[in-house]
């Protein structure tokens, strides 16, 4: 087991690099309040003074110690690892931020941490970066041990206002890990109740499971006071334990008194004040506890620690993956995105993209739902007779007869009239083109978030702008292609439609000579029963097929009994008109034959209409997109030569960066899995 703690030396090492802060590794975290003792029970636990001194917080960044245990005769195979030269003293320290500079003299020490700490937090402000240090001693238990600053409650001199949130954030931030040891130093001449170092561990560890309390300055208490009862256990328990120690003075620092000479008081203190607890207590007790702690704490930890690795190795490649490899030949890398978007384009469209949205329509679908429920709701909308009246039908009627009386109703006025209603076809089927549009249009959106384009942004703005010109460009050709099919029925109307019943049935009771005008009263024949009986038969052709017409659509004819008012104006002489008369049973079955007539062929061509614009939008739009949109980037972006694709894709530098970042830890966890498939099982008990 004593191989664990080096392993955990090596996982530091390399995720203090990447500042990974997912890891979660096995650490024991040393908080305090400031004047509490917590940088003289560091260095009694290494032997040496070394950690800045001061008034205020003087620990500004969190400090990594690693101390590792190095026989005298191990010094030059851990010197030949470090990578540097084998110093004459048998104990020397390294920091990972100097490569290849050794330290014998630990004063030089406190003025690098110093240096250190002030490089990133300034002189004043709280940092949560660490700073590593190795120690490489014969006199040491291996050991790792994190010093964050002491806790304090109001900023003095120029320190920033919210000092104490800070300190409370980077404690936070150590302390919450699971799988750290929580070493609260309390001094023992205050109540150990009000301890802030314990107050801070409970909140995250209420249990107690992973703190270990030290009782620092015991030394110090009032006379007629001991720490019994606080060691042991009895004032607030510690699943981990409480340990005494014995600090040096103030007055010991300043006359620089050995800390070998410091631990022989210590001892000497302890076997005359807690005789019964002694051995349980003291500094090299301390370090041996923390020491085995640590050991049992990784042991316990390597396995989850194993499965997270190897989880967020598999997240990593999966983001190196899409971040894309570095670029070799641009011209190639440049076809294989257009090849790459086109057909993406086109699956969209055709339903067949790896993709599928799931929360709307989208490409091909939302297309067919436009042809096949927006535009045939927009035409089913528009009523044969919409905008017609009575009076505009006897109107046209009358205007097409001229100056003549006419016996029939006049072609003429049907093709007027049945013309300005498909003409009101064209409106929807040109928005639907409009729809069509508007949809592929968006579909370059929809493709467009591969990480392709993310990567090369000045490449997805071009394509971007290729693809909405060539839908411009055929946006025009379509719509003139609709408008010529509702120009095409426009053009010739046809009566010999073989869906036109109407006209035929019509026109064989217009030919046969009953359906005349009406007479003046004192022609004899209107009043022949022959004739009556014949126009009876005229009403009975009509009433029978009226069925043939749109179900639920009522004529808007009255009976020949209504009083309908002739649209007809006779002007007086002073400017005003007045009704000339009402209107007769002849007009009113002149008006009811026409809107037939109009209602009848209307729907045949509005069915025309809804069946022939989607296929002229697929054949002139879609389909031509589809085919044409692959070469057309080709002919515009594809050039052939490295110095013209430059400036398409020169990559995002966000993408670089992250590229970079993903490219390091993924480096760094498969260091990590490495260093941890060394530790054989044996090493685990």
């Amino acid at each position: 087991m004593d191989a664990l703690i080096p392993i955990l030396n090596k996982l530091q090492d390399v995720f203090n690099t990447v500042g990974s802060e997912n890891i979660q590794l096995p650490q024991i975290v040393v908080v305090g309040s400031q004047s509490a003792g917590k940088s003289s029970v560091i260095e009694n636990i290494v032997g040496r003074d070394f950690l800045p001194r001061g008034t205020g917080i003087v620990t500004r960044r969190p400090l990594t110690l690693q101390l590792i245990y190095t026989p005298v005769e191990d010094k030059e195979i851990q010197c030949q690892n470090l990578g540097c030269p084998v110093p004459n003293e048998d104990e020397f320290a390294v920091f990972t931020h100097i490569k290849d500079k050794v330290y014998t003299n630990f004063n030089e020490i406190r003025c690098e941490i110093e240096a250190e700490t002030d490089r990133l937090g300034g002189k004043k402000n709280i940092s949560k970066e660490p700073i590593t240090l190795k120690i490489y001693s014969p006199n040491v238990v291996t050991l790792t041990l994190i010093d964050l600053p002491g806790l304090t409650k109001i900023p003095v001199e120029d320190q920033p206002v919210d000092i104490e949130q800070q300190v409370r954030n980077l404690y936070l931030y150590y302390i919450s890990n699971p799988n750290a040891i929580i070493l609260a130093i309390t001094p023992a001449n205050i109540d150990f109740s009000t301890s802030e170092a314990v107050k801070f561990a409970k909140e995250v560890d209420p249990e107690g499971r992973r703190t270990l309390a030290v009782l620092t300055k015991l030394d110090l208490m009032d006379r007629g006071t001991d720490a019994y009862d606080v060691l042991c256990g009895r004032v607030i328990p510690v699943k981990l334990g409480i340990i005494g120690v014995v600090n040096r003075s103030q007055e010991d620092i300043h006359k620089k008194k050995p800390i070998e000479e410091a631990l022989r008081y210590e001892s000497a203190f302890l076997q005359k004040t807690y005789p019964s607890i002694a051995n349980r207590n003291g500094t090299p007790f301390l370090a041996k506890t923390l020491n085995r702690l640590l050991m049992y704490h990784i042991r316990d930890c390597l396995p989850s620690l194993k499965t997270r690795i190897n989880q967020m190795v598999s997240h990593f490649q999966t983001l190196v993956n899409s971040f894309g490899e570095p670029i070799e030949d641009k011209g190639r890398l440049l076809l294989q995105i257009i090849t790459k978007f086109a057909s993406n384009y086109c699956a969209t469209i055709e339903g067949t993209a790896k993709n599928i949205e799931v929360s709307e329509l989208c490409g091909g679908a939302r297309i067919c739902y436009i042809f096949h429920e927006t535009f045939a709701r927009a035409l089913e909308s528009i009523h044969p007779l919409d905008n017609l009246t009575t009076f505009d039908i006897l109107t046209a009627i009358r205007n097409a007869n001229g100056s003549r009386p006419a016996l029939f109703v006049p072609e003429i006025s049907f093709e007027l009239l049945v013309k300005r209603q498909i003409k009101r076809l064209e409106d929807p089927s040109l928005r639907c083109v409009e729809l069509v549009h508007e949809e592929l249009q968006r579909i370059i959106q929809h493709c467009g978030a591969q990480q392709e384009f993310i990567r090369f942004p000045r490449l997805h703005e071009k394509i971007v702008d290729v693809v909405t010109q060539l839908l411009r460009r055929r946006l025009p050709e379509t719509n003139r292609m609709v408008e010529n099919l509702v120009g095409i029925e426009l053009a010739y109307i046809n009566t010999k439609h073989p869906d036109f019943h109407e006209a035929g049935l019509i026109h064989k009771a217009l030919t046969s000579g009953d359906y005349l005008m009406n007479t003046p009263k004192h022609d004899n024949r209107m009043n022949d029963e022959s004739t009556l009986g014949r126009s009876s038969s005229m009403n009975q052709v009509l009433t029978q097929h009226n069925g043939l017409l749109v179900n639920g659509i009522q004529s808007s004819i009255h009976t020949s009994n209504s009083t309908v008012t002739s649209p007809i104006m006779a002007p007086l002489g002073d400017g005003t008109t007045i009704n000339t008369r009402k209107l007769s049973q002849r007009e009113q079955r002149d008006c009811e034959v026409i809107e037939r007539l109009i209602r009848s062929y209307f729907l045949i061509v509005r069915k025309n209409i809804q069946d022939s614009v989607p296929k002229a939008v697929m054949h002139f739009l879609v389909n031509f997109i589809k085919d044409q949109l692959q070469s057309e980037l080709v002919a515009l972006l594809y050039k052939g030569t490295v110095n013209q694709d430059d400036d398409l894709l020169n990559e995002s530098s966000h993408i670089a960066q992250r590229r970079k970042d993903a490219q390091e830890m993924l480096e760094a966890l498969h260091k990590a899995n490495q260093i941890i498939s060394e530790v054989r099982e044996t090493h685990l008990w």
